[in-house]
């Protein structure tokens, strides 16, 4: 399973790799990956917006988390200038928790569905 990874260097510079999240057991015709350690989730949902997408501010994440996109479709770009399209079904895993950050532009008109898993350091 493929996650994007979204983290600060020592200077404060943010950028994205990717982590791939092994599955390690298979049953119901599923691949089921390890359990990860977390504590507190959140949704956020965006109103739909005009045709124009809004190119967000600079921020960096509150605490290490997982997003899962639930739906729509989204633009992070990390501030080394790197960009990933997110969108239904994908998950990030944000730990640029100082420096620079990261923004956002929304790329759908529709409304988004968000999920933040708040996780411990695994």
């Amino acid at each position: 399973m493929k996650i994007v990874r979204l983290y600060a260097d020592a200077a404060g510079e943010s950028h994205f790799d990717e982590l791939a999240e092994p599955g390690v057991e298979f049953r119901v015709n599923a691949e089921f990956s390890r359990l990860i350690g977390a504590h507190g989730l959140m949704f956020k949902e965006t109103k739909a917006q005009g045709d124009t997408p809004a190119l967000g501010h600079w921020h960096t994440a509150p605490q290490r988390q997982y997003v899962l996109f639930l739906t729509g479709r989204t633009e992070i770009e990390a501030s080394d200038g790197d960009t990933r399209i997110l969108e239904t079904g994908d998950v990030m895993l944000v730990e640029d928790t100082f420096g620079k950050g990261h923004r956002n532009r929304r790329l759908s008109p529709e409304p988004e569905l968000w999920a933040f898993v708040r996780s411990e350091k695994t």
